[in-house]
């Protein structure tokens, strides 16, 4: 059994797509995108930049189709659903700006992809359906000292998907961002107010495609506050986050909690 499927979260390197020959200038092509990322005009104020777009993953081939944009005075986005599980944003629904549509194409973008989806585990009857991915660019970055970039939720906390998994991408001049990672219980609270045999684990990701897992139902997640470090220039911390769900929810899921089913549920 996974780490994941068994504890919840699971840590990953990612070394055998370092290997792959497009690494480099596929990697060079994701940072590049981090440069130019727009304010996250849901929170102007906590330094957020984000981007986001929608695909499906196929059964048998895991092959990845993207969803088409929403398009508003030609500009493209993708929507968001959340539900209720940001008590930050009221809305069930948030737009955010597409990913460039060269992103779409990057080989090393859907590979990071099919690597997540492959460590996901489902009910036999959803895993016959496509699955969404969601695919959330966002960077963390301050520019003067005293300024504070601040994640959301701000506190331990779940998403509402099934599976959540967070790639570096560049981490630069950084103080904070720390990742924690705890048990529905804590869900709302703050990791400082735990004691620390109360977190499954605390670690800080510091290299490119440096990665972990988390399967919602049992455990609650945080990335801490970003402040500027020591060096000239800006602190930043840029993120690929990649949530999946399922494309249609089974009888059986309506009716039972998902970590009541983990047993059942088969690898993809």
């Amino acid at each position: 059994m996974s780490r994941l499927k068994e504890n919840g979260f699971e840590y990953y390197t990612l070394d055998e797509l370092k290997e792959k020959t497009y690494y480099k200038q596929d990697l060079e092509a994701l940072t590049s995108v981090f440069d130019g990322l727009p304010q996250d005009e849901y929170a102007p104020h906590l330094n957020r930049y984000r981007r986001y777009a929608r695909a499906v993953i196929m059964p048998g081939s895991h092959r990845v189709e993207w969803l088409p944009k929403t398009v508003i005075n030609d500009k493209a986005y993708y929507e968001y659903f959340q539900g209720s599980f940001n008590p930050e944003y009221t809305d069930e629904y948030r737009r955010f700006p597409a990913l460039p549509e060269e992103m779409m194409h990057n080989q090393l973008l859907e590979d990071i992809i099919r690597f997540d989806f492959q460590q996901t585990f489902w009910m036999k009857e959803d895993a016959l359906m496509p699955v969404h991915a969601g695919i959330h660019f966002v960077k963390l970055c301050v520019h003067d000292d005293g300024e504070v970039a601040v994640s959301s939720p701000n506190n331990l906390h779940q998403d509402g998907e099934p599976f959540t998994f967070a790639h570096l991408i560049r981490r630069h001049n950084v103080k904070g961002a720390m990742n924690a990672i705890s048990v529905p219980d804590h869900r709302g609270r703050m990791p400082v107010d735990l004691h620390p045999d109360e977190l499954t684990a605390s670690f800080y990701l510091e290299n490119p495609l440096e990665s972990y897992g988390v399967y919602d139902p049992l455990v609650t997640h945080y990335v801490g506050t970003v402040e500027k470090g020591g060096k000239n220039g800006p602190g930043e911390r840029s993120a690929i986050l990649i949530d999946f769900q399922p494309t249609v929810v089974s009888d059986s899921e309506k009716t039972s909690s998902m970590k009541g089913l983990t047993d059942q549920m088969i690898f993809v």
